[in-house]
């Protein structure tokens, strides 16, 4: 790959729950049947540390046992233990330790209990760091602020804490008021392939009609090279003809999620989160319609958003 910087790569776990028509899960490991042959591939715990060894990330994840946030019964707790099970296979399977961190993953669906056991199995095997898995989902937001919650809580504070698939702006602001330190998710290139723009004020969509004739930049206080150089005209004719439209858009978002990144953590080294956190709310609500979950997140988080809020305005959405 030629790539000098740090590198995280996923066990593959997560495609238990995309490609699950193509799937059979077992104690052994995961059998896929191949979309392009149809051949059964078998990926075990071993099997995904030795791949993830050869490509040599910094960090590497184990093979854990998803289930979506929306399915309930006996298969969450199943996955959840097997996902323990997994990870000692994990552990022996892992022969570069001083080079490569192995993170094990917290799953248990929306059950606190489960959730509370997961996180215990995986602390007492003091790993280099740990990842909340099996949320963004499909579940409603205010489980999933409270499963992040209750994991970051548990987990080491002298340790990484990595929500996985993750996120939203709004999502890694609440998470990171709530103890998070990393995050991953295809976003700001998905939704820049769809022409919507991130902005401060939450999205842009350039494909609608009253782009035509707008000849500002995606955001006029960004420093990027697409709004140095191109309007929302420009890329309102390219989105929907060019795929050059998605690259400038994926340009953007992105640099717009590492000014995002920067900023908060310049934040919280300078001890000044809690404001960072009140002028982001203010920007994406102006109206004060800050939405109930991330008040209640803040609530427990111990930051005041108060001014942020208007009376009795707040949203469930």
């Amino acid at each position: 790959m030629n790539w000098p910087r740090a590198l995280l790569t996923d066990s593959g776990g997560f495609q238990m729950v995309s490609l699950l028509h193509l799937a059979d899960i077992t104690e052994k490991g995961v059998t896929f049947q191949s979309p392009v042959d149809g051949k059964p591939m078998l990926l075990t715990p071993e099997e995904s540390i030795q791949i993830q060894s050869r490509i040599g990330a910094d960090i590497i994840m184990a093979l854990d046992d998803v289930v979506r946030t929306t399915i309930t019964g006996p298969r969450i707790e199943e996955a959840m233990y097997r996902t323990l099970r997994w990870i000692d296979r994990c552990i022996a399977a892992h022969k570069r330790p001083h080079e490569q961190n192995l993170f094990g993953i917290v799953q248990g669906g929306l059950d606190p209990v489960l959730r509370d056991i997961c996180v215990k199995g995986l602390v007492d095997r003091n790993l280099p760091g740990y990842a909340i898995g099996g949320l963004a989902g499909g579940e409603d937001k205010d489980s999933f602020w409270r499963v992040v919650a209750q994991c970051t809580a548990a987990l080491p504070e002298d340790k990484p804490r990595y929500v996985m698939g993750v996120g939203y702006p709004l999502d890694i602001v609440v998470c990171s008021a709530l103890g998070a330190d990393m995050y991953d998710c295809v976003y700001p290139t998905r939704t820049a392939r769809f022409g919507t723009a991130l902005v401060p004020e939450g999205v842009l969509k350039l494909k609608h009609r009253a782009m035509a004739d707008d000849i500002r930049p995606i955001d006029p206080t960004c420093e990027c090279m697409v709004c140095k150089n191109y309007t929302r005209a420009y890329i309102h004719c390219l989105v929907t003809k060019d795929a050059m439209g998605s690259q400038l858009l994926s340009y953007h978002n992105l640099y717009y999620m590492m000014k995002l990144s920067r900023d908060l953590n310049s934040s919280i080294i300078q001890g000044q989160f809690p404001e960072f956190v009140c002028k982001f709310l203010q920007k994406m609500f102006p109206k004060g319609d800050v939405p109930e979950w991330v008040c209640n997140a803040m609530e427990v988080a111990g930051i005041d958003i108060s001014s942020c809020c208007a009376p009795f305005t707040t949203s469930q959405d």
